[in-house]
């Protein structure tokens, strides 16, 4: 639920309506629906391993260490740019405290205070990280719960007017921009190898945690839409429609919860891009000081560091912030691999037994497959030529490392 919450959902209900209307309702439901599907198929998959990276040791064990290396190399990208990013946007919601937190010197300190401390976080043990990500769950789900709440007992149902049912282009496009708001679940199967029980527990966790906030979303688009007349305009739905019932005390509310639910998920963020390196490096596809654990934290301290690095030198440099348009089709795609894997894993006889079997053979996969397929034909142009050129780059950043290696070897 941490991963899945962040920025997105304080700018979506707006969002979705100018394309919708009323009908939003039902765009979060079809996401929420075709999301599942993608779920139900990494439940399985994530059920058979036990090893740190998720989807990079998915496609590497199916595919070989080509496609392997692909899949993480887009899915590192995706959580780069999106971290970048959403850093950025935190820095302007803290400027609602103090304007000079995002203004010159000001906004460097405060960007160093925040990732630091994020960094040293994920350094000193993943129990810690752990800890501090239910904290933050907690502290930014409970304004939003209490908007939803409250927000319920004062709907006008004269503002839930149905007009004519709009274009599938339009549907389309707010079925994918609801997507990236019900995204990061990804973050939990990566991190595979520093949890308990990762075969039990992963598919539960991840099917409960897509359920809950499914539900949490329509019930905040529900409260805008009943609660801010002109909802299509609004800049900042959520803090209007809680300013319409709660008054200026609303407006704080939703700061802060703003501000948590960004915490939350740079944090969930900078441990998916960290355990991304460190796996890629432990197979031997990224530079092995990525690889090495801490001694006494147990902790890729080396790639949690750089990670910490990266983001810092990228928000403060702002010129990433363009790139978050392609993070969601990027980990579309990656969800694309997954699910392509599964029929495959099945068929491998040195692959573990899954503990969490799904029914009805090949059907499940295939329909995420094809709805994927629809969600990705609704991108624009340029968003295409990103990846696509995001794609090549990685495939030459993979035959020169393995040239190298093979030198190495021959020498």
């Amino acid at each position: 639920m941490n991963g899945i919450v962040g920025a997105g959902i304080f700018g979506l209900p707006a969002k979705v309506h100018s394309l919708l209307g009323v009908y939003g309702l039902w765009a979060i439901l079809v996401c929420a629906a075709i999301i599942a599907l993608i779920i139900l198929c990494f439940a399985e998959v994530a059920s058979r391993f036990v090893e740190t990276g998720g989807p990079f040791v998915y496609a590497g064990t199916a595919f070989g260490p080509f496609v392997g290396f692909l899949t993480g190399w887009v899915l590192w990208f995706a959580r780069v740019t999106g971290c970048c990013a959403i850093a950025s946007l935190l820095l302007q919601y803290a400027a609602f405290f103090d304007p000079r937190w995002n203004q010159g010197a000001g906004r460097v300190v405060a960007a160093v205070a925040i990732l630091g401390a994020l960094t040293g976080i994920h350094f000193f043990g993943i129990k810690r990280a752990a800890l501090f990500g239910n904290i933050v769950t907690i502290a930014k789900l409970a304004p939003l719960v209490i908007f939803a709440a409250f927000g319920l007992l004062h709907l006008d149902p004269h503002l839930f007017v149905h007009t004519a049912a709009p274009a599938n282009a339009n549907f389309a496009q707010a079925v994918l921009l609801i997507g990236f708001a019900l995204v990061g679940w990804e973050s939990v199967v990566v991190a595979a190898g520093e949890t308990r029980n990762p075969q039990r527990d992963l598919p539960f966790a991840l099917i409960a945690g897509l359920c809950a906030v499914a539900l949490l979303y329509l019930l905040i688009q529900l409260v805008c839409v009943g609660t801010v007349p002109q909802l299509a305009a609004s800049e900042r739905p959520i803090v209007d429609a809680a300013s319409s019932f709660f008054g200026t005390g609303g407006v704080f509310l939703i700061a802060v919860g703003a501000i948590m639910a960004m915490v939350g998920t740079l944090t969930v963020a900078m441990l998916t891009i960290s355990r991304v390196q460190y796996a890629m490096a432990v197979a031997g596809q990224l530079p092995q000081p990525l690889a090495a654990i801490h001694p006494r934290y147990r902790t890729p301290h080396v790639s949690v560091v750089l990670c910490g690095v990266l983001v810092l030198g990228f928000t403060l440099s702002g010129s990433f912030v363009y790139l978050l348009t392609v993070s969601t089709i990027s980990r579309l795609l990656v969800f694309a691999v997954t699910c392509a894997a599964l029929p495959k894993l099945r068929r491998m006889a040195d692959v573990p037994a899954a503990r969490f079997a799904l029914a009805g053979g090949s059907t499940i996969p295939c329909a995420a497959l094809l709805l994927i397929a629809w969600l990705l034909a609704s991108s624009s142009w340029t968003e295409t030529r990103d990846v696509t050129l995001l794609i090549l780059l990685g495939a030459l950043v993979y035959r020169l490392g393995r040239r190298r290696r093979a030198s190495g070897v021959n020498a």
